[in-house]
């Protein structure tokens, strides 16, 4: 296969650590790809932009909030509809929190948003979703993690730009 260009996306696995719940949205059913499926926000980052802007940028846009990037789940390669080039993208995952969870504002990509805990969503969405490995996932990391390191990667965010090359 050549050689090409892909487009990033972004997704936040938005946790709140009060109540111990992570927040799913569905799909608008006007969406041309997925609609009716349920996912938590995602999008593609614009030219220009860094990861963790157009992180912060689509769950501002889809949620009306500002999200904390608390650490990367890790990346996927995917097609967004029909595998073609136009349709190939590279994405990151990142586990995030919001202030204040009752502030979110859903607009016209979601017609639906629910917090549940992980034992809900298992319950909730098929055996084998996607969204169920990335709880489980950010669980085990986040299990792992030193709160001084929880700390840093919070006052530091991800970006390395600037940084070294």
């Amino acid at each position: 296969m050549p050689v090409g260009r892909f487009l990033v996306g972004v997704a936040a696995l938005i946790f709140d650590p009060e109540t111990k719940r992570y927040l799913l949205l569905r799909r608008s059913q006007a969406k041309d790809v997925g609609a009716g499926s349920w996912e938590c926000p995602t999008g593609r980052v614009d030219q220009g932009e860094s990861i963790e802007e157009g992180l912060i940028r689509e769950v501002r846009e889809e949620l009306q909030v500002e999200a904390r990037p608390r650490f990367i789940l890790g990346t996927t390669h995917f097609y967004r509809g029909e595998e073609i080039v136009e349709n190939e993208l590279v994405s990151v995952l990142y586990a995030c929190e919001i202030d204040d969870p009752g502030a979110i504002r859903t607009g016209p990509e979601h017609d639906e948003a629910r917090w549940m805990t992980r034992a809900e969503v298992a319950e909730f969405l098929p055996e084998r979703h996607w969204i169920q490995w990335v709880i489980e996932r950010a669980e085990a990391m986040e299990a792992g993690m030193t709160p001084g390191l929880q700390r840093r990667l919070l006052e530091e965010g991800y970006e390395v730009t600037g940084r070294v090359m």
